[in-house]
């Protein structure tokens, strides 16, 4: 789950990281009393989506007058924002985020991110902020500063000075990047963040040292543990259908193809858009129905993979060893009946009560496609798909 600037400099001061006063603002008006609130003479107008480069599509105004702070806001608001990270579709701007902006001298970059090659919480950080880190490691390899974090000790003071020296500060600087490094690390720990970035995080011509911007992102298994955090969850910022999948606890993650995908397990979903892809087609969802795939929770799979108008063809892919086929056999056969499919259907069951599950699908009487192998499974889908 990600969540707003606003919010992650809110979780983040909770933990000592340095901040500018800001406020979060959903209308012109509110936007322009939040700057007269904050005081100061110059504000930064920031649009709140989940995407970063932000500045580069114009979702970050600079202004001097309480007059440019309520136009910069109504400018960005109910507006759609195309990022390099949104893609052409972009993301509607719904809120923006006033702050005091002051001058720095330098900008910095610091990440924190879970490692899953090595087992390990990576603490990377540049002198060279602002910039896309991914594209800072081709073009510059060499600029950016990486530790490992020991999980049974966590990030020691002496990592985060080594880290801060890196970057070439003073000894003011120092001491007040440690703070910084330190706070966000344990934002990471103790929240069950899979990433936590500040970029910039800038240093101020008083050497002070300050997180201009943030991101974090959460695993989901780990929300309940954090109700302040789970409450942060911005829908509209995304996929509806993913949204709606998590709502009835399915796993989707929609992509650009036409081929709908129904699987249970995330290793045969992951093995059955290879296959499709390997007999010429292209998937259009990645979908995890769990072990307990009953007919009421195949329905509404149906529902969320044809609610994408870009499907062609479904194919329900069974492995069932937990779950059982004619269960799934019987959401298949409800779902085609209530839904009323008007696109071609493949089904390969496999697994606990294998021949019961394909008896209901044969007697049916429904124009469902059957397949013994994944392999002949991905293949008549396709031709089904693209039958010309």
């Amino acid at each position: 789950m990600d969540i707003h600037e606003y919010q992650a400099k809110e979780l983040l001061a909770g933990y000592g990281v340095p901040i500018q006063r800001g406020a979060v603002a959903y209308s012109p008006e509110q936007a322009s009393f939040a700057a007269t609130e904050l005081g100061g003479w110059h504000w930064a107008v920031k649009a709140q989506i989940h995407s970063g480069a932000r500045g580069k599509a114009g979702g970050i105004k600079l202004c001097r007058t309480y007059h440019e702070v309520h136009d910069a806001a109504r400018a960005m608001l109910g507006k759609r924002l195309v990022t390099a990270q949104t893609g052409p579709e972009g993301k509607v701007v719904q809120r923006v985020y006033v702050e005091i902006a002051e001058k720095f001298e330098r900008e910095l970059y610091l990440g924190i991110v879970l490692d899953r090659k090595a087992e390990r919480v990576r603490v990377i950080a540049s002198a060279q902020g602002g910039m896309e880190i991914e594209e800072l490691a081709r073009t510059s390899p060499q600029a950016i500063l990486q530790t490992e974090v020991e999980p049974a000790v966590g990030l020691q003071a002496f990592q985060a000075r080594e880290i801060a020296f890196g970057l070439g500060l003073n000894i003011k600087q120092v001491s007040r990047a440690v703070t910084a490094i330190l706070g966000a690390y344990r934002a990471f720990r103790d929240l069950d963040a899979t990433m936590v970035e500040i970029n910039p995080l800038v240093v101020t011509p008083d050497d002070r040292v300050i997180a201009l911007d943030a991101k974090m992102s959460f695993d989901d298994n780990g929300l309940f543990r954090h109700r302040e955090v789970s409450e942060m969850r911005d829908l509209s910022q995304e996929d509806p259908r993913e949204a709606e999948a998590s709502q009835d606890n399915l796993n989707y993650v929609g992509l650009t193809g036409d081929i709908g995908c129904i699987i249970n397990g995330a290793g045969l979903a992951m093995a059955t858009m290879d296959t499709i892809k390997y007999a010429g087609g292209e998937p259009a969802n990645f979908l995890d129905v769990g072990g307990g795939a009953s007919p009421e929770r195949v329905t509404k799979a149906f529902q969320l993979v044809l609610s994408d108008a870009n499907v062609k063809a479904v194919l329900v892919n069974i492995f069932a060893g937990i779950n059982r086929c004619d269960w799934v056999a019987q959401g298949v056969v409800q779902a085609v009946q209530s839904i009323g499919m008007k696109v071609p259907l493949v089904v390969r069951l496999a697994g606990t009560n294998e021949q019961e599950g394909r008896r209901i699908i044969t007697e049916s009487g429904l124009a469902i496609i059957s397949a013994d192998t994944l392999a002949e499974a991905a293949q008549k889908v396709v031709a089904a798909a693209r039958p010309h």
